[in-house]
């Protein structure tokens, strides 16, 4: 028991006086799950408008598949991007495995479903408010598109947040295709399981903190911007 207290204490002090190791592993979390964010966000926003408003003949399939996607394993998608970036796949000449950007493909694959999905959802009830009037306007798809992503604007940065949530804490699949290599690769969760292994449960704690630190400050986002303490939808 003293152990456990003796760690929890040394944890806290290293999160109070900035260590160097935390900062740099917190500040490379954030690079790697920020930037996976921008290029899913970029994809998967106008992918939701525009299985909002546009109606073709597989877009029921389309998005059972993208909902499907959703629940797809961090670990399958760690290992199809490693076949992709290793020496002996299409890839592998660019040298992008074991480096941040084959963290950030990884991560992009998993959340833009996830993403695509939540702005899908938000955006088709939009559409059915502003349908009439953008048909009667004579506006083009892409016009359409554009004014449903500005009105549903923030929905949409709900829809993000919720994919930096699950990007900021996922381990399989960067584990996998950035190797977890010391000043170089190593973010949040794969220092945890690291250092938890290696017995230093004050450096996993305090990372714990860290990581426990954050996905509050997202859910906290997630209700501040969706308004969700009002109108009793707590």
């Amino acid at each position: 028991m003293f152990e456990i207290w003796d760690g929890l204490a040394q944890a806290f002090w290293l999160v109070i006086t900035l260590d160097s190791d935390l900062v740099e592993i917190t500040l490379r979390s954030l690079h790697v799950t920020l930037s996976a964010l921008v290029f899913a966000s970029i994809l998967a926003l106008p992918l939701g408008a525009l299985l909002a408003v546009r109606r073709f003949r597989a877009r029921r399939i389309t998005i059972a598949v993208l909902n499907a996607l959703m629940g797809l394993p961090p670990v399958v998608v760690g290992l199809i991007v490693y076949v992709f970036l290793s020496r002996s796949g299409p890839f592998g000449v660019f040298g992008l495995l074991f480096t941040p950007t084959a963290m950030i493909i990884a991560q992009v694959i998993i959340i833009l479903p996830l993403i695509a999905s939540i702005a899908h959802q938000s955006l088709r009830e939009l559409w059915s408010d502003y349908h009439d009037l953008l048909i009667s306007m004579n506006t083009t798809q892409r016009q359409r598109i554009a004014a449903l992503l500005w009105d549903g604007r923030r929905a949409l940065m709900t829809a993000s947040l919720a994919g930096f949530g699950r990007a900021i804490g996922e381990v399989g699949g960067i584990m996998i295709v950035g190797g977890n290599i010391d000043h170089h690769t190593r973010v949040l969760t794969t220092a945890i399981a690291l250092e938890t292994g290696k017995g230093d449960f004050a450096l996993a704690l305090g990372l714990g903190f860290v990581l426990i630190s954050l996905a509050i400050a997202v859910n906290l986002a997630i209700h501040i911007i969706g308004r969700t303490e009002q109108e009793g939808r707590w």
